[in-house]
């Protein structure tokens, strides 16, 4: 196990140098600069000039690149160009809520597709089949602002029993209760899209694995049906679902822009929207860096659990 983690922490250094010179690459390529976004109508063009080069933007591309890159290996994120405040502690600050909502949301969405998965297997080519199959095609296909905005017309405006938005009330303790209730709709939102990919996992895979002899075997000598599904057939069916939950990671990360400026979650997400529109280049290139390293350390984290859940499997 620790030669296999050694091995694929290799594959993940160049991959991840390739996906820092890329994204440098398209964040320089973006029209403006961050300089350009808070010039003074009254600055002169001299100023401006000053003000680029002392940020390094008129240095060629490459430079700019090994400077960040220097600078990233001595442990420094480097500081933002619109705030002026470490990008680390910006990042710090915001990732614990990202982290806590994309948790809720994918547990959530794995309580609400594993049933309804194995239901629809069970039910093949029935009323309930169909319905849960095209309940998943909805989930699948709703986006998250117009699913966002619904859900605050529903349950803020009209019943006024959940928040609009934000991670506490204004003025509480931000304890644990208020942080949960102001967490229901944005995790419902994310959760929606997965749930509704996830269904239709785990009803294929319970299919194939119905289909298995070692299943007729079971009932053959006496074994409850609940047994067999459940059991027998359950965690074989899970295997497959297993490995595209790790693929779920950058779609959370994705959906969180959106769904973190819908509902005002002071998050990841929210720092992303900011700094793409102020030409932040330090802080989105450290969010970049950061989603990176979460989508191959979920690949990684995916590959173990599969072992785990079928001790066939090796890794190493």
């Amino acid at each position: 196990m620790v030669t296999y983690i050694a091995r694929r922490l290799l594959i993940f250094i160049p991959v991840l140098l390739g996906i820092t010179i890329i994204n440098f690459i398209i964040v320089n390529m973006a029209p403006g600069n961050p300089v350009d976004m808070y010039i003074d109508p009254n600055m002169s063009p001299e100023i401006a000039e000053a003000k680029k080069e002392a940020l390094g933007l008129n240095d060629p591309l490459f430079v700019q690149y090994v400077k960040w890159l220097g600078t990233l290996l001595t442990g420094d994120l480097g500081y933002s160009m619109s705030s002026y405040a470490p990008v680390a502690q910006l990042v710090g600050e915001r990732i614990m809520p990202t982290v806590t909502l994309g948790l809720a949301a994918l547990v959530l969405a794995l309580l609400i597709a594993v049933p309804l998965g194995i239901l629809s297997a069970l039910k093949q080519n029935t009323k309930i089949d169909y319905l849960v199959t095209g309940l998943s095609f909805i989930g699948t296909s709703i986006p998250n602002f117009f699913l966002g905005l619904a859900l605050i017309y529903i349950f803020a405006v009209n019943l006024g029993i959940l928040p609009t938005g934000g991670m506490q009330k204004l003025g509480g303790d931000g304890g644990f209760g208020d942080r949960m209730l102001h967490m229901i709709l944005p995790a419902i939102v994310l959760a929606t899209g997965i749930a509704g990919r996830k269904v239709r996992y785990v009803r294929a895979s319970m299919l194939d694995v119905l289909k298995q002899d070692y299943l007729r075997t079971a009932r053959s000598k006496g074994v409850h049906e609940f047994w067999v599904t459940n059991k027998h057939a359950l965690r074989n069916a899970l295997l497959p679902v297993i490995t595209v939950v790790g693929l779920e990671i950058p779609i959370l990360l994705g959906g969180a822009i959106i769904t973190e400026q819908i509902f005002q979650w002071p998050g990841i997400g929210q720092l992303t929207l900011q700094s793409m529109m102020s030409r932040d280049y330090p802080t989105i290139m450290a969010l970049n860096l950061i989603a990176a390293v979460a989508v191959l350390g979920a690949n990684l984290l995916t590959d173990i659990l599969y072992s785990a859940a079928d001790p066939r499997i090796k890794v190493g």
